[in-house]
This record gives structure tokens, C-alpha cells and sequence, in this order.
């Protein structure tokens, strides 16, 4: 992530006025080639963040290192002065984040803009506005998937696929419909990818259910097995039709949003097509599906920052995303402990 936000400044920047990309920070050696190769071989690049904030090179930072860094990283530069763009999560852990949005909330609380790039994806956007224009009339059920092709690398720290990965369909859930669940539960699986990589995560394959009372109800399921290839899909259930972002078809560079009546309709009420940006560089998988998204989530904070404005996602989301999960994590049903049924019993 820390090389597409890189790649991304660098081409907001030649674009217009909006930015400058001054340093690049990493621990990595490989990654600073890399950058230099494909993306800009004047910008220098620190060994260390410190190096970086004591050379007050530059206004505001984007902090995309491992998630049991981002706290102290995103810190360092809040107090050194800086407004900072983090990725998800905020720390990883509910504690954490009930901890570090406490002190953003008390000391600096327009200092941070978390990443939630769906909020800014035009697929999305397209059916939020289809939903706020009553298309499909009250929504009553939100059905959101994300499916990796191959397991977590090797190496990479993660606090678990809910709190890693199904943070970014939460929050989508609770942006699309605006409102908070009232309860959650889990389900998960380690099946096969946790076998083939070693980072050590607590499934490989989870389910979530959302209630929000009697009138709406969030699903969505994330995974690592998705051996086919990515897989991002949304469907949004009203009493009016539905709305579908997505469908597996192996084009990730083609984004289909359609919407539908009631089975008596005879047109689909609508019907868009969304290209997506071909990065042609050997980048994660789903940067070919929310490329362009987070392009315009990193315009979006450097906007605000020009302005002085506040930033429309903050460490609120973050925390609250969080907090759903951790609920449903204490009520998580794990394969080992569900219970077999008998047939035999079962009445013919």
C-alpha cells in the first residue's frame, strides 16, 4: 500500500498544484529500489520515520507500515506537527482503538483520516446515490463479499481477517445504510490457505452477520481462498428490487452496476458499466479493482488539508468498525464447535 499511495502522490502531483511528494520512509531496501525504478528516482527516501520527522521535510504524511505501527507511526508525525492519512485499521485491536481515538478525539481531533477507500470507489458511489434516490425503495438486507486468490504473504502481520480485511465491508455496510447494528456474530473456518503462508491468522475463511433490528440486515463474508481469483462483490436488497456492484468474471478492470424491479419489471432500472484503471505493474490484486478509489480517497485528504477543512473518515469509523467486529468475534461460532447434526434422528 505504501508504494500505490506513493505512486499515486507522485501522480496528483505532476497533475496539478494539489501536492508535492517530498521523502519517502521504509525499512525496506528492496521497496526504496523499487520505488526509485518504477515511480520517481529523485524523491529521497529515509531509512526510518524519525530521520524523517526530525528533517521537517514535509506538511502531512501517509502511514501504510505494518498495523502494529500505525499508532505509533501516525503519532509521531501528529506531533510533530503533520496532518496524516493512516491505513485501516486504526490499530488493529479494540483496545487499541478505543485508547488512540480517545487521545485523537482529546488532543487532535482533526488530525487523522483513516482509509476506507469503497467510500470513494464510483461503483459504490453510483449505488449509494441510486439507494438515496429511493430506486429500490427502503433497503432491508446489505450482502458484501471480498475474496482473496492466495493467502496472506509470507511474513505479513495481521490481526485477523475480520479486523484486517471485513473491517472495509463493516464500514461499507454502515456507510450504505447510515445506521450502526445493534448485534453481531461470526463464523470461521481455517480450511486451507493458513497452510500455505506464514503469516499466523485466526481463519482463512469468515462469515459475519449484522442485526440491526427488525427491518435491516447485514452479511457479508471475506476469504483467502478464493484460488480462481479477487473477488469483490455487493448486493443491496430493497422492497422496491435490488442493486448488484460486481460479479465474478474474472474482469477486474470492469465494474457492472445494475439494478433491478421486481420480478414483474421488464427493464432493469439501471445499468452502468465502470472501467478501471490497467496499472500494467505487479502490484496486489485488488489494486486493479480500487485503484482509481484509492487515488481519489489520498485527493480527497490533500484537498481537506488545503483548506483546513476536516476529513470526512476519521478514527470515529475506524473505532466503530472495531467495535462491531469485536462483538461479533465474542460471539464467533468456530467450525470445531458447531454442532453435528445426526440424520439418522431426523424425522423421513
Amino acid at each position: 500500500m505504501g508504494m500505490i499511495h506513493a505512486l499515486h502522490i507522485h501522480e496528483l502531483a505532476q497533475e496539478s498544484d494539489l501536492c508535492r511528494l517530498v521523502a519517502v520512509s521504509t525499512l525496506d531496501k528492496q521497496a526504496a529500489e523499487k520505488f526509485h525504478s518504477l515511480i520517481d528516482a529523485s524523491t529521497p527516501v529515509f531509512e526510518n520515520i524519525e530521520a524523517l520527522t526530525l528533517s521537517d521535510t514535509c506538511d502531512v504524511a501517509v502511514i501504510a507500515t505494518n498495523t502494529d505501527s500505525h499508532r505509533e507511526h501516525s503519532l509521531l508525525m501528529i506531533r510533530a506537527g503533520k496532518r496524516v492519512f493512516q491505513e485501516k485499521p486504526l490499530t488493529g485491536t479494540l483496545e487499541g482503538d478505543r485508547e488512540y481515538a480517545a487521545l485523537l478525539e482529546r488532543e487532535h481531533p482533526h488530525a487523522l483520516m483513516l482509509g476506507f477507500q469503497k467510500r470513494f470507489d464510483a461503483p459504490l458511489l453510483y449505488a449509494k446515490q441510486l439507494i438515496d434516490e429511493g430506486a429500490i425503495g427502503r433497503v432491508f438486507k446489505i450482502y458484501t463479499a471480498l475474496e482473496d486468490s492466495s493467502p496472506a504473504p509470507d511474513g505479513f502481520n495481521s490481526p485477523g481477517i475480520l479486523p484486517d480485511m471485513a473491517v472495509h465491508n463493516v464500514d461499507e455496510i454502515v456507510w450504505l445504510s447510515g445506521r450502526k447494528p445493534e448485534s453481531a456474530l461470526a463464523i470461521g473456518s481455517r480450511i486451507y490457505s493458513h497452510s500455505h503462508t506464514t503469516c499466523k491468522e485466526d481463519f482463512d475463511d469468515a462469515l459475519m452477520l449484522l442485526d440491526f433490528g427488525n427491518e435491516l440486515i447485514g452479511q457479508l463474508q471475506v476469504t483467502r481462498n478464493h484460488v480462481s481469483g479477487y473477488r469483490g462483490e455487493t448486493v443491496i436488497y430493497g422492497e422496491k428490487g435490488q442493486i448488484h456492484i460486481g460479479r465474478f468474471n474474472q474482469k477486474l478492470l470492469e465494474v457492472i452496476v445494475e439494478a433491478y424491479g421486481t420480478r414483474d419489471a421488464k427493464q432493469p432500472i439501471a445499468l452502468k458499466t465502470f472501467e478501471q484503471r490497467r496499472y500494467d505493474q505487479p502490484l496486489p490484486e485488488f489494486i486493479d479493482r480500487f485503484g482509481a478509489a484509492y487515488k481519489e480517497e489520498l485527493r480527497t485528504f490533500l484537498e481537506c488539508c488545503r483548506n483546513d477543512q476536516p476529513f470526512p473518515i476519521t478514527h470515529r469509523d475506524g473505532l466503530c468498525a472495531q467495535e462491531i467486529i469485536s462483538g461479533a468475534m465474542k460471539a464467533c461460532i468456530r467450525k470445531e464447535d458447531m454442532a453435528r447434526i445426526d440424520y439418522s434422528t431426523l424425522p423421513r
